[in-house]
């Protein structure tokens, strides 16, 4: 279980960006590294919220708190954060589609979209990732597995001034193009097969590109993310952005 839980260095940088209590009482409620440590359990081993060992805590203590934080974004702060040391000399997109457990189905229509759509694969979500030179999550989005990668691209570039942009065949658009070469930035970006007059691009650089598929490699190391388990897109985009936080601390 060790290899699951945080190392004093990671603790110390993350400590501060807690925000104050909201769970009840028991071991994980009052104790904020132990509750951290128990959401790391549940994302790394995909495991029901019931099953967590009783060393966190009572499990729905620490549910109930983890949603509670998601409800408030606390998750996606602390992601925030830990990006600010990004390095966007070059930053890559793409995207990875995640098959959705049957008990993901099913949340109520009045809590909004949640990012399930049928695909090739069933039912699925996708997740649109910027990752910047580090090899880190500068931003992330989620939509549903049927989505087209190039319409989520200028969301996740929104506000950034990277030095070049890469990207496979699936965002070969003019209209992306243009926003990226209106940045001052390189584009990397191969032409599909059906464009008439083909641009040309550093094919050197271009190997750079694996640093996204590496980074998916990763992250789908911690099972809550590589199945989908969660009804609420904003449960699933919790523990996305606390797994991206985790990978930002090694």
């Amino acid at each position: 279980m060790s290899r699951m839980l945080l190392r004093d260095d990671q603790w110390a940088r993350i400590e501060r960006l807690l925000p104050g209590r909201t769970g009840g009482g028991g071991r994980a409620g009052g104790n904020d590294r132990l509750f951290i440590e128990a959401v790391l359990w549940i994302a790394r081993t995909g495991s029901p919220w019931r099953d967590l060992p009783v060393e966190f805590g009572y499990w729905n203590t620490v549910y109930t708190r983890f949603a509670r934080w998601s409800e408030r974004d606390c998750w996606q702060s602390i992601f925030s954060v830990l990006r600010e040391e990004a390095d966007f000399e070059e930053v890559y997109l793409d995207s990875t589609v995640v098959r959705a457990h049957q008990h993901a189905a099913g949340a109520a229509k009045k809590k909004g979209e949640q990012a399930l759509g049928r695909s090739r694969g069933g039912l699925t979500t996708k997740i649109h990732v910027c990752v910047e030179g580090l090899g880190q999550a500068a931003r992330f989005l989620l939509t549903g597995g049927h989505c087209h990668d190039v319409t989520q691209a200028e969301a996740l570039l929104k506000d950034l001034q990277p030095g070049a942009v890469l990207a496979d065949k699936a965002y070969d658009a003019n209209a992306l193009i243009a926003r990226i070469q209106e940045r001052n930035a390189k584009v990397v970006i191969p032409s599909k097969s059906n464009r008439k007059e083909p641009r040309e691009i550093d094919a050197f650089q271009y190997r750079n590109r694996n640093v996204i598929e590496r980074f998916f490699a990763r992250i789908k190391q911690f099972r809550r993310i590589a199945t989908r388990y969660d009804k609420l897109a904003s449960r699933f985009a919790s523990f996305f952005a606390i797994v991206a936080s985790f990978e930002w601390l090694k």
